[in-house]
């Protein structure tokens, strides 16, 4: 091989990790959950507001989840009930 097909090929293999492993945010307007989404793979920071009009129990949900292709890797967002915890909007 030439070293002009190893710089293309070099060159092609940056560009298609790049758009496999470079994620972009989305921010979601619930309280300030933020997903960060690349194709391989999901990362979501979550911190919504938890609670139907019919439920007794209002609060949050808070933590993260991690996504690799279609399988969950990391899971570990929870529910804070809103009295329980005042450092919840901190």
């Amino acid at each position: 091989m030439n070293a002009k097909k190893k710089r293309v090929l070099t060159v092609l293999a940056v560009i298609l990790a790049a758009v496999l492993l470079v994620p972009f945010p989305i921010h979601y307007k619930d309280g300030g959950t933020v997903d960060y989404r690349a194709v391989l793979y999901t990362v979501r920071k979550e911190h919504s507001i938890a609670g139907a009009p019919l439920e007794e129990e209002e609060g949050y949900y808070i933590g993260t989840r991690v996504r690799v292709l279609f399988w969950v890797v990391c899971d570990d967002v929870e529910f804070v009930p809103l009295g329980e915890n005042d450092t919840v909007n901190k």
